[in-house]
């Protein structure tokens, strides 16, 4: 109790001069899911794109960020990407790069990215062959077609994958102390190393870890009973 009296707030939104804790948290899991997501709608289109020219970076970019661990993405950003001379010697890159905060969003944007991209390019690829005939007995351009039938019907496909991705996104922040970062698991050991209070330090950081991913969980369950309906089994009247 003496924990949670010394530091909910710190634990919760702020240490009084700062964002800290959860809401670090939660702000980080945003932003890395939803820039990612938005830059994976053009790269699962290439990733499925017949064009060589095309398929292939993608290919090459998701099979890099999927094929190494995030906290080595984290560190490359962080230390191994500001070592560099040219790095610092640009102004926009040093003051970029120089900041724990901005590194650890970019390592997070493009590993979600690269996951979300196999995600919906996957969808993509699952699109029944009736719906796209239908799309091209209308008349539609290719462009079209993506934007009125394949793109939708994919990310209603994708839903639950995507959520997964999501709650992955969420206890893969906790790796965001090693950039200097005070989010949830930062507090955590902060507030460990001034009680001496492991158990009560630790633990408090997993409740609230696990409170959101219910929340989040939720959240996905509700918007595929919504978009995924006509996918559920249907009851029969006897």
């Amino acid at each position: 109790m003496q924990l949670i009296h010394d530091y909910w707030r710190a634990y919760l939104y702020t240490d009084g001069y700062h964002m800290t804790g959860l809401a670090v948290t939660l702000w980080l899991l945003v932003l890395s899911v939803g820039i990612g997501a938005c830059l994976s709608l053009p790269l699962a289109v290439a990733r499925v794109s017949k064009n060589r020219f095309l398929s292939v970076p993608v290919w090459a970019y998701t099979y890099v960020f999927r094929g190494t661990p995030l906290y080595v993405q984290l560190l490359f950003m962080y230390s191994g990407v500001y070592s560099l001379n040219i790095v610092r010697e640009t102004d926009v890159l040093n003051m970029f790069f120089r900041q724990g905060f901005n590194c650890t969003v970019l390592a997070f944007v493009l590993n979600s990215c690269a996951y979300v991209t196999e995600i919906i390019a996957g969808a993509i690829r699952a699109t029944p062959n009736g719906e796209v005939e239908a799309g091209r007995a209308y008349g539609m351009s290719r462009g079209t077609l993506y934007v009125r039938v394949i793109l939708p019907g994919a990310l209603r496909r994708a839903l639950p994958a995507l959520s997964n991705e999501v709650i992955f996104m969420l206890h893969a922040t906790s790796v965001a102390f090693a950039a200097t970062v005070p989010d949830l698991l930062k507090v955590a050991r902060d507030a460990n190393a001034d009680s001496f209070l492991s158990f009560e330090s630790f633990g408090l950081a997993g409740l609230l870890y696990l409170l959101v991913t219910f929340a989040l969980i939720a959240l996905f369950r509700q918007a595929e009973r919504r978009w995924l309906s006509h996918l559920q089994p249907q009851k029969v009247n006897s």
